[in-house]
């Protein structure tokens, strides 16, 4: 797949849509590339900060110069947000071979043993000499929407910024109150303080319920780092939601 322009997005277009041609009866994948190259990108960092994943992708004779080289990929991985967009192509363009995107996965084809010439690291003699290209592979969930593909990655991306869920924290805000209500109602039945809520007494008892969440739970809330498929209406479908935190934290995919 290669990238196209319009509008002002770039996408993945597959060869039938490139060409137009469309007789063999095939539909072209048709994929946001920032998508793409944000998934990319991440999986290639994650190799770079594992120790152990390039130990074995890059055997250096020197032992010295060895440790260097995974000291540096390290750090180039963690401080890769805060490196120049030229530096960041730079390292893309001399590492990466060719991204294959399939059905259910990215494989990405690379070369490790050009990253000590990139990260200026002495290694003339390596303990196996082979510049062949290995395989980083990526999870992924591929879904229609119209002409364009949706790209949903497996697992947590560790280098992706936090999106806190408007509904679900608004949902949380809504539960401490309904629970400051209960409190300070004086004995005053539930239907009643329902009705004075403008709610079912069913809905009032479960959003009563979420405001005695775990605390660390709630944070998690709050940061965006919930599990993903945690949305505002997956959590009130737990009209009998436990109060132990511990179950609570099973029940909700924190465990």
């Amino acid at each position: 797949m290669r990238p196209r322009k319009e509008d002002a997005t770039a996408y993945y277009v597959s060869r039938p849509l490139i060409t137009n041609d469309q007789t063999d009866g095939s539909a072209g994948l048709r994929i946001p590339a920032g998508e793409i190259e944000q998934a990319v990108t991440s999986r290639l960092r994650q190799w770079l900060v594992d120790p152990g994943s390039v130990y074995h992708a890059i055997r250096l004779a020197d032992p010295s110069a060895q440790r260097r080289l995974i000291a540096r990929a390290e750090e180039i991985g963690k401080s890769w947000s805060e490196l120049p967009a030229t530096r960041q192509h730079a390292l893309l363009t001399a590492l990466i071979e060719r991204i294959d995107v399939g059905a259910n996965r990215i494989d990405i084809h690379f070369r490790p043993t050009r990253l000590g010439m990139l990260l200026d690291i002495a290694a003339t003699r390596m303990a196996s000499a082979t510049d062949e290209a290995q395989i980083l592979s990526l999870p992924i969930e591929l879904r229609h929407s119209g002409r364009e593909i949706k790209m949903l990655i497996e697992g947590t991306d560790p280098f992706a910024t936090a999106k806190p869920d408007t509904r679900l924290i608004k949902l949380l805000i809504r539960a401490r109150r309904f629970n400051t209500t209960l409190v300070d109602s004086d004995g005053v039945p539930f239907a009643a303080l329902a009705k004075r809520e403008g709610v079912s007494p069913s809905y009032f008892t479960r959003l009563v319920r979420l405001s005695y969440l775990a605390p660390d739970i709630t944070q998690t809330i709050l940061d965006g780092r919930q599990p993903r498929d945690l949305t505002a209406d997956k959590l009130l479908a737990h009209s009998r939601l436990p109060l132990a935190w511990h179950d609570q934290r099973t029940a909700l995919g924190f465990a």
